[in-house]
């Protein structure tokens, strides 16, 4: 993102690359999202060192059907790399009666799912800032996709009788509501703080959310000095807070360099700019980089971009990041279940083919 922005600048106007690349490295939004999204993954490496995202999931007392979505769904709020190896082997040992494949599917379908809807997913976060619009306007559309996707998973991957789920310990309640409690106080005191509109920036809401996040898996967990150093050298803040400062700028040249008014005359359609969408996570198994891309483009050639639009472009993302190889959740979990990308392709493909006629439709019949 870094080198694209240069790339940028030095076609577009490079005497002021320098000081563009600056102004956006110091912006006080940049350094707010990216210390945002670099906490994020401690909170996730907290929950996994001190064994609460275990206990999540060994006190959900459902059924077999609901655990094989519940517990990827769960896990993957934990934004971490490789985080697709901690739920593949509760999916594997569940679903034992299903197809490899088929429980290959499952945990990426229903690992990701969430992150259509939960606020604090840094794909959620910058894609909206992308696309101009508040965080929260497009989660009634999520929702309803949410909503699509589970029954869409539910119906290709989970049929027939699969048996009750067994335990090995008794239940505990503070070993279901502690995890939870971490994992919803964020968005809760997230929209809270910026409903009421109290703190000079946007950002500074979202800090603070996660910032009691943090401080409530530390409480929970036990956590010693020792141990939340031995948390942070694992899940790599600084990676995740990098990619977010190079994204900002990348997003802050491109708009800045004159490259979109000479897009602003290329013929683009919704439905286009959908497959565009799908192709762009595809390429890059990544969400935020075609956000970052697609959504300024859309601004120039249509104005706003309304939540509707909005959800059905990054539903179309969302689509082709799932399916493709290059997304490390995909791979991982392929290797870890020892099934070849064809057969898992073959899987998957039916309900995404699905899901995106589904978009197509609604994007002929319910936007303007």
């Amino acid at each position: 993102m870094f080198a694209g922005a240069i790339i940028l600048e030095l076609f577009f106007d490079p005497n002021n690359l320098l000081l563009r690349i600056w102004m956006n490295l110091i912006n006080p939004s940049t350094i707010l999202l990216a210390t945002i999204v670099g906490l994020i993954p401690i909170i996730s490496g907290v929950l996994n060192e001190t064994g609460q995202i275990d206990e999540l999931v060994r006190n959900m007392r459902i059924g077999r059907r609901t655990f094989l979505i519940m517990s990827p769904a769960l896990i993957g709020l934990l934004p971490m790399p490789g985080g697709a190896l901690l739920s593949a082997p509760l999916v594997n040992k569940a679903g034992a009666k299903l197809a490899d494949e088929r429980k290959a599917a499952i945990n990426i379908w229903f690992r990701h799912i969430l992150y259509l809807v939960y606020p604090l997913s840094a794909d959620l976060i910058v894609s909206t800032r992308s696309a101009g619009i508040g965080l929260y306007q497009p989660i009634p559309y999520l929702s309803i996709i949410l909503f699509l996707m589970t029954l869409l998973g539910f119906f290709f991957f989970l049929p027939g009788d699969l048996g009750e789920m067994t335990y090995e310990k008794p239940f505990s309640l503070k070993g279901l509501l502690s995890p939870l409690l971490i994992l919803l106080i964020a968005p809760i005191l997230d929209l809270i703080l910026s409903e009421l509109k109290i703190l000079p920036l946007e950002e500074l809401a979202t800090l603070i959310a996660v910032l009691a996040s943090l401080i409530l898996s530390i409480f929970f967990g036990k956590l010693s000095l020792m141990g939340f150093y031995r948390v942070i050298i694992k899940s790599k803040p600084w990676n995740f807070a990098f990619m977010i400062v190079g994204i900002m700028v990348f997003l802050g040249v491109f708009r800045d360099s004159g490259i979109l008014s000479l897009l602003a005359d290329v013929p683009l359609t919704l439905d286009a700019i959908f497959g565009v969408a799908f192709l762009f996570g595809f390429i890059t198994g990544r969400i935020v980089t075609p956000a970052g891309i697609i959504f300024p483009i859309y601004l120039v050639k249509f104005g706003t971009v309304s939540p509707l639009v909005f959800s059905l472009i990054y539903f179309g993302i969302f689509l082709g990041y799932v399916m493709t190889p290059v997304h490390p959740c995909v791979s991982l979990t392929l290797v870890s279940l020892k099934v070849d990308f064809k057969d898992y392709i073959r899987t998957i493909g039916p309900p995404i083919a699905v899901a995106a006629s589904a978009s197509l439709l609604a994007i002929h019949f319910l936007t303007p």
